[in-house]
């Protein structure tokens, strides 16, 4: 008898070898890693194109995608051109900061003389740029603008107050940077004369402490400025610095909506910078034209919203005549318009009931504007060109799936990189009207690795919510599906304004776990519901002032409509989020505790008042201003209608949903007699990453799926 059992225990043991599946072992080994082609980057003359590779940055043609030697030998995160393309800053070593931000060690190459020589003596910089002129480069350092003399070497230091949490100059504090896109908040003019930069004065914005364990006998602490909703934010100016003379001037911007000075945009005119300005409840925006020479600041046009504008997607393009293309949801999608160089609106560029998502870019000779748009359905992006005086277009990228496009200088080439829910990236070469040249990359021996372990495809569906709305969603079978069993469902959504996870693309974050997941008897589902984006802006915006109410009323009629499939078990139904998903899945656990069985929150806002002001107020104002918003859709007010089986996970050195929020509602939920489980990650950002932290948090989330689901 013993010998029988030993026998099946070592066929057991084999079989489970041998068995072809996805592991968390292969998708954090690196087993199913994908190729890419980094840093693609046309030259001027438009007949050649850059890509970093491991010797160097490597020159290649578009007419024959041969390679035609390096252009610089050496190894390099990333490099930028001057204008003239006789010079080239490379980025040598960086420390990341926030999400945007980088400390980095710069070299620049004259490619004309060969001679390299350091950024500011080799030491650290934040946001290095070239003077239009190419004879001078622009940095920050400890929130200081200084500029380097390319030919004489000398520094010269631009500002003086800058102080850490209190004074920045050029630069972003932490909630300009998260919610507005980027680090740099200064620019050149074209004729190289001058650099207008803005401000930002934080004394007064209240400061978050967040303890940093490491080893050390002691906590030590990270501090910084963090404005929550309804508190005080930087104090925005605008000023100029004269090169000539080093002196400056400060733009008076008294008359216009100067609460946020977003962008900082330089224009095709000598002496001139636009400033995007935004009052603090962005839903209106300011577009300025700053007369360098003298500072004046004259309004080009304001673009209004009745709920809010964008103000972290700003498309504005100058042409050489400096009219100028602006994106706008004006007429209910995001199109692009065409205004003369005094703000005149000329036309509307494109239109319909699809939006565009990316620009690429305008040619002169043809006139005509490339771009990324949904007009193949809002789950796929597609590559179009048109014609800005007639109209005409032409969509050069595939029909379906996601597509983006890195063109020529001159526009007779770009590298489409594209993707399918089933198929893994390729990159290939075209010309300007679409036609295949070569596939430079594919990613087939990924996919026959993911083939041969049962790769499961994604299929596309909609489902009805109660408002009337079909939502965009998908849904993972296991590979031996059987339709008249019943499966347990497992949901995951993002649902943040704007957002899409519901994409005709190839998903290379948790998608390889929720494969993993479904070869385990799992049916996985993502919804995208009211709120989302790409389906224009009325099915976004519904939420405004009401954040968090729609988008769960529609994950819980999604959950109770899988319900009704008879492929699906109802009682058995678990949700999982991050961030803002978390915040979801925290509501799906008390909102909606009898739909759901269990959940996981990753890293939630629990209650609004937590973050940032810039993002929450976008959407729901401030909480003196609407505290229903804020109090009525929290899932700590809900703590007490909490049944199922709840993980809670955060990082303890979270700087963007700071740790506060779970700490909140698990005292909520004690205070309830309420019980769950809770992982907090020692001195892990919003990310949750590094060393082996991903492998056992999603080790950790698949127990608990096996276990309570």
């Amino acid at each position: 008898m013993k010998k029988f059992l030993l026998t099946i225990s070592l066929v057991a043991i084999f079989q489970n070898v041998t068995a072809q599946e996805i592991t968390l072992d292969k998708i954090y080994s690196g087993y199913y890693r994908g190729k890419g082609i980094a840093g693609i980057t046309s030259m001027k003359n438009g007949e050649n194109y850059l890509v970093i590779e491991q010797g160097g940055i490597a020159k290649y043609s578009y007419k024959t995608s041969q390679k035609e030697g390096n252009l610089v030998d050496g190894s390099f995160e990333s490099y930028e051109f001057s204008s003239d393309e006789s010079k080239i800053l490379l980025l040598k070593e960086s420390q990341t900061i926030y999400r945007h931000s980088f400390l980095g060690k710069f070299d620049i190459k004259d490619l004309k003389s060969g001679k390299m020589i350091s950024l500011n003596e080799g030491k650290f910089v934040q946001e290095p740029r070239f003077s239009p002129d190419a004879t001078k480069i622009s940095f920050i350092v400890d929130n200081n603008l200084f500029f380097q003399d390319l030919n004489s070497g000398k520094i010269t230091q631009i500002t003086e107050h800058g102080v850490k949490n209190k004074v920045l100059n050029g630069l972003a504090d932490w909630v300009y940077e998260e919610e507005f896109g980027h680090a740099r908040l200064y620019e050149w003019t074209k004729n190289s004369a001058d650099i207008l930069f803005v401000k930002l004065v934080e004394t007064d914005v209240p400061e978050i402490f967040i303890p940093v364990y490491g080893k050390s006998l002691y906590p030590s602490e990270m501090r910084y400025k963090y404005p929550k909703a309804g508190e005080k934010n930087s104090i925005a100016t605008a000023h100029i610095y004269h090169l000539a003379d080093g002196k400056k001037t400060k733009v008076n911007l008294d008359q216009f909506k100067n609460y946020y000075i977003p962008n900082v945009i330089q224009t095709s005119n000598a002496d001139e910078i636009v400033l995007i300005t935004s009052q603090r409840t962005q839903n209106a925006s300011d577009v300025l034209k700053v007369n360098t020479k003298t500072g004046e600041a004259k309004k080009l046009f304001t673009e209004t919203d009745e709920k809010w504008i964008d103000t972290d997607n700003v498309t504005l393009e100058f042409l050489e005549d400096n009219s100028f293309l602006w994106a706008s949801e004006r007429d209910g999608f995001r199109h692009l318009y065409w205004f003369d160089k005094d703000g005149k609106l000329k036309k509307q560029v494109t239109k319909g009931n699809w939006e565009v998502t990316d620009y690429y870019g305008y040619n002169p000779k043809s006139k005509e504007i490339f771009m990324q748009t949904t007009e193949k359905g809002s789950i796929n992006k597609v590559v179009s060109k048109i014609n800005i005086e007639n109209g005409k277009s032409q969509m050069i990228s595939n029909g379906d799936g996601n597509n983006s496009a890195n063109f020529s200088k001159n526009y007779n080439y770009f590298i489409e990189t594209s993707s399918t829910a089933s198929k893994p990236y390729t990159f290939v070469l075209k010309d300007g009207n679409g036609k295949q040249l070569k596939e430079l990359q594919n990613n087939d021996d990924q996919l026959k690795k993911l083939q041969a372990d049962n790769f499961a495809v994604k299929e596309f569906i909609t489902i009805p919510n109660e408002a009337g709305d079909q939502m965009n969603a998908w849904i993972i079978k296991p590979k031996n599906f059987d339709p008249n069993k019943k499966y347990p469902l497992f949901m995951f959504q993002y649902s943040g304004p704007g957002s899409q996870q519901v994409a005709n693309s190839w998903d290379n974050g948790n998608a390889l776990w929720f494969e993993m997941l479904a070869q385990k008897g799992y049916i996985i589902a993502c919804v995208d519901g009211r709120g989302t984006g790409f389906k224009g802006a009325k099915f976004k915006k519904v939420t405004y002032k009401n954040l968090g109410k729609y988008e769960i009323e529609d994950q819980i009629a999604a959950a109770k409509w899988f319900g009704t499939q008879k492929y699906i078990d109802k009682t058995r139904i678990g949700i999982f989020g991050w961030s803002f998903g978390g915040y979801m899945a925290s509501l799906a656990m008390t909102k909606g505790a009898d739909v759901f069985k269990t959940g996981i929150a990753v890293a939630p806002v629990t209650n609004w008042r937590y973050y940032d002001s810039v993002y929450t107020e976008r959407f729901l104002l401030t909480p003196q201003e609407n505290p229903a918003g804020y109090d009525d859709n929290s899932p700590t007010t809900y703590a007490n209608l909490l049944k199922g089986k709840f993980l809670l996970i955060h990082g303890t050195a979270d700087d963007n949903v700071h740790f506060q929020n779970s700490m909140e509602f698990s005292e909520a939920l004690i205070q309830n007699k309420k019980q769950f489980e809770f992982m907090a990650y020692p001195d892990k950002n919003h990310g949750i990453y590094g060393g082996q932290t991903r492998p056992q948090l999603y080790q950790k989330m698949t127990d608990f799926i096996l276990e309570n689901l």
